[in-house]
């Protein structure tokens, strides 16, 4: 049985974009070993158009002697986009037209991970194709960019599990999807 499993570094004000510039100060083996662990269970990665246009133009000249590197290119990779014609990445096919439909097919036999891909993140949970949504929430106001979350829908969650990281103050959350509250 497959799954979904999307997983997003996240600031106190919801911000995701460029955890680059802020994330980092909050690394350490707890975190190291959460994101290990979830990318080991994986057998693809799910990407949006915007996060694999990045990883597309970053990790096939990167650094070969970094086992980042191979683990990254030699990765199935399954691209989500209905304006991208190809995907050339090494190990990258595209999904396209009934995407629900796609996903709930390739799910149902593979363990699938997310990394970034906030709008394909949003629009799967509002499917309800995301099985986990983990979120590694880091006790800093970054006060600019992007945010997870944006208005739409409601999307009813409930909380499956949390822990928070001694050294950083880091909580790692895990939601599950959740029927909607009864009025």
């Amino acid at each position: 049985m497959g799954f979904i499993k999307s997983s997003l570094f996240i600031s106190l004000d919801g911000v995701i974009e460029a955890p680059e510039t802020w994330h980092f100060p909050y690394f350490d083996d707890q975190m190291g070993a959460v994101v290990g662990e979830l990318m080991n269970e994986a057998e693809a990665t799910l990407l949006g158009r915007t996060t694999y246009e990045g990883f597309a133009s970053y990790w096939p000249g990167a650094d070969p002697a970094d086992p980042m590197t191979k683990a990254m290119n030699s990765a199935r990779k399954y691209v989500v986009s209905n304006t991208l014609t190809e995907a050339t990445w090494e190990n990258s096919s595209l999904i396209n037209g009934d995407v629900a439909a796609e996903l709930t097919a390739l799910k149902a036999g593979t363990r699938l991970g997310t990394t970034g891909s906030a709008a394909l993140v949003r629009w799967m949970l509002r499917q309800g194709l995301v099985d986990e949504l983990h979120l590694l929430l880091h006790p800093i106001v970054v006060g600019h960019g992007d945010k997870l979350f944006t208005d739409g829908e409601t999307v009813p969650l409930k909380l499956v599990s949390s822990t928070t990281f001694e050294g950083t103050g880091v909580v790692h959350l895990v939601y599950a999807g959740a029927d909607s509250p009864k009025d």
